[in-house]
């Protein structure tokens, strides 16, 4: 008759679970987190990358030649300009326009008052408003003609591509200048704003503060309402009190329009999503882990139940 010795139960236990000190599933499931991780990484890498590539394909210079016309006389009509001289600066122009949306405009629009056509600070009084709104801006040394395509390294160039191409576009008939009202809108403190300041003249300035004041009645008279008095104070303020020699008001007190840099943007958006993908995996990790922890409970419990032959 044969003896049978019993072992103890922790060695018992420990001659049933020779495999579970490897723990095969554990180190599957880890092994998918992370090749889950890897590809999450690829696919952030991959997208800067994508993001880098249009970037690049949208800077990439263009042939000065024209494009999306068949016929070669098609676009004739915008290239022949008139030999008649246009007697209104449009880089002064262009100083009164930046001048109107950020310094006035937000505050027109937080009015909800439509200003009108009468009134010279209206967009359909700027004579290069249609020529303005017609250039494309890629890059530093870019710049696009959106009347045939062409291509040029400096926005002078395509002033001049302008003037001698497409004057012919621009509306003469009602004698308008944005640039007019440069005096009073403070052109050469935005166009000047790191040179040193020229001596104050007091005939110039009082000219300048009647034009101010003048735009003031016209643009926003106080017999239209709440608002338009609010908007007549508010330029008043905002342009007229810096017209004096004594040095006792600054241009633009009042504020202008918030910028929003698309760096910053950009970056904000690319930190959000690694932040998902990184708490995705904490969370996939920690399942996978709940799920390990379940299976070797299971396991335990099962060989616990068992009892040696």
């Amino acid at each position: 008759m044969h003896r049978v010795f019993w072992a103890p139960h922790s060695q018992r236990q420990r001659k049933h679970f020779p495999s579970l000190f490897f723990f095969p599933k554990k180190k599957k499931s880890c092994r998918r987190l992370k090749k889950m991780w890897v590809w999450s990484y690829r696919l952030v890498v991959f997208s800067i990358l994508c993001c880098l590539c249009l970037r690049v394909s949208s800077t990439s210079p263009t042939p000065h030649t024209d494009h999306g016309s068949k016929d070669p006389n098609a676009g004739r009509n915008l290239q022949q300009g008139d030999n008649h001289q246009i007697h209104c600066s449009r880089e002064r122009s262009r100083a009164a326009w930046k001048i109107i949306q950020e310094y006035l405009m937000p505050f027109v629009e937080k009015e909800k008052y439509n200003i009108s056509r009468r009134c010279k600070l209206h967009p359909d009084n700027d004579l290069y408003r249609d020529q303005e709104q017609h250039k494309f801006h890629f890059d530093i040394n870019e710049w696009r003609c959106e009347y045939c395509r062409k291509s040029f390294y400096e926005e002078k160039h395509l002033d001049k591509h302008f003037d001698s191409r497409h004057s012919n576009l621009l509306n003469l008939t009602h004698g308008r200048c944005l640039a007019d009202v440069c005096g009073a809108l403070h052109c050469d403190h935005e166009i000047n704003s790191g040179s040193k300041k020229s001596k104050c003249n007091p005939a110039a300035v009082a000219k300048n503060k009647h034009m101010c004041e003048s735009l003031a009645d016209s643009c926003f008279p106080i017999n239209e309402g709440p608002a338009a008095s609010r908007l007549h104070d508010f330029f008043l303020r905002q342009f007229c009190d810096a017209h004096s020699c004594t040095g006792s008001g600054k241009p633009f007190s009042r504020g202008r329009r918030k910028k929003t840099n698309v760096f910053y943007l950009f970056a904000s958006i690319l930190l959000l999503l690694l932040l998902l993908l990184y708490y995705l995996y904490i969370y996939l990790y920690q399942r996978g882990m709940k799920r390990e922890t379940q299976v070797l409970k299971r396991i335990s419990q099962a060989s616990r139940k068992k009892k040696p032959s």
